[in-house]
């Protein structure tokens, strides 16, 4: 890549990032290109230029926080962290995160998943489910999962969790019980059986 394609490159990378923290905080429907641009110093036709129109930069915007945000997982889920320690990362991480972003936002990106296009499923499917499955073979190994348990039943469950930590203050109020939300995950009510 020369010093042109650098720069341009760079140049969408700014664009991206400076939408994207606008709309998170806003939404997408009340941020202008015109406030896009003066967060990235650039002009607005530059904007037009590399993507063309608003919902074609929000596509990006998405794809572009969707790789941000799996790209983190990914070294999170191969780091050299024990199983437990990841499982509750997984299940109250997404929740924090979630509450970062403005609710308009959050239902913009809802909306494009349920499209049934969505670029998070193509993701899923193609990269994270099977680094998952991975993970939870290795909780098998280590101990931290029962044989009987299937892959299946585990994604279920971790899914409805983080579906539940998605609702407007759950995730602040999981808190100061996550050690025992955590324990209820691995053992159940009855406990660590011996």
């Amino acid at each position: 890549m020369d010093g042109f394609e650098k720069r341009r490159e760079q140049k969408k990378k700014d664009i991206l990032t400076a939408a994207l923290a606008l709309f998170m905080e806003y939404g997408i429907q009340k941020v202008s290109i015109a406030e896009i641009a003066k967060k990235a110093s650039v002009s607005q036709v530059t904007i037009y230029n590399y993507f063309e129109s608003k919902d074609n930069l929000a596509q990006f915007v998405f794809k572009f926080y969707v790789d941000k945000v799996w790209d983190e997982q990914k070294k999170f889920l191969e780091s050299d962290l024990p199983f437990n320690e990841k499982i509750t990362k997984l299940m109250f991480e997404k929740g924090a995160i979630i509450n970062q972003i403005s609710e308009k936002f959050l239902q913009d990106f809802m909306k494009d998943y349920a499209s049934g296009q969505s670029y998070v499923e193509e993701l899923y499917i193609n990269e994270a489910l099977p680094l998952f499955i991975e993970f939870f073979n290795n909780g098998r190994e280590q101990g931290y999962i029962d044989s009987s348990i299937s892959n299946e039943a585990i994604l279920l469950y971790l899914q409805m969790f983080q579906e539940y930590m998605q609702r407007e203050h759950f995730a602040q109020m999981t808190i100061p019980i996550a050690e025992e939300l955590t324990k209820l995950f691995f053992y159940g009510i009855a406990g660590k059986s011996e």
